[in-house]
């Protein structure tokens, strides 16, 4: 590495490039409704699922129904019409249900704007739980996915073998201010630059600041 960058420049130097790349699609729902309902829903449907299809799945369940009380008068089978092909969009039909019942009994229909709370939700993990206080409330959380956990570590970073170990690096060094758009601003760039086979380093905006750490094969 011939040069090094602060984090802090890295950000800066994405951030100029990001309007390029095609946009995450929680962050094009986030941004067209700014509806935390809908953040919620598309990020439950965006696991292990690719963005092309997270997208279009999402708008059809929404044409549907945006609520809990309206999700709650779809069948099961609806909402599986809806949502296919989504990964394992069986399993999510009736996780949606289910979040969407807790969320009229014990939130009074309103997404909570807390990780803590965002938990107890039935299926609702720490990325999805980060990824809605962010987009949808503009909080500060870590989500952490492949692509974070990937760059983080491609960077030199951090040095961690999870993305929970990621998780817990990153909230004890990045500083905070990054916190809210480094999922969306690293989601991106792996998408369409930092890929996790052959990324395209010849195009990249830090480039000379990058150790290129696991890359075997670059273009």
């Amino acid at each position: 590495m011939s040069k090094v960058l602060s984090i802090g420049r890295v950000i800066a130097r994405l951030l100029r490039e990001a309007p390029r790349w095609r946009p995450t699609a929680l962050a094009d729902v986030a941004e067209r409704s700014r509806d935390p309902f809908r953040v919620l829903i598309a990020c439950l449907l965006s696991l292990r699922t690719k963005d092309e299809t997270t997208g279009p799945a999402s708008e059809r369940l929404f044409v549907l129904a945006d609520t809990p009380e309206a999700m709650l008068r779809l069948s099961v089978r609806q909402i599986e019409r809806a949502i296919f092909p989504v990964g394992f969009y069986r399993t999510k039909a009736r996780v949606v249900l289910r979040v969407c019942r807790d969320l009229i009994e014990r939130f009074g229909s309103t997404v909570p704007d807390s990780i803590d709370a965002l938990l107890t939700l039935h299926g609702v993990g720490r990325k999805t739980a980060n990824l809605v206080v962010t987009q949808a409330f503009n909080k500060p959380g870590i989500c952490v996915d492949t692509h974070v956990h990937r760059i983080s570590n491609r960077l030199g970073y951090v040095k961690t073998g999870t993305p929970e170990e990621t998780e817990t690096a990153l909230r004890a060094r990045l500083p905070r201010r990054y916190w809210i758009g480094y999922n969306d601003l690293l989601v991106s760039f792996g998408q369409n630059v930092c890929l996790p086979v052959s990324p395209r380093c010849s195009q990249c905006p830090v480039a000379e600041a990058c150790p290129r750490v696991g890359v075997r094969h670059s273009r």
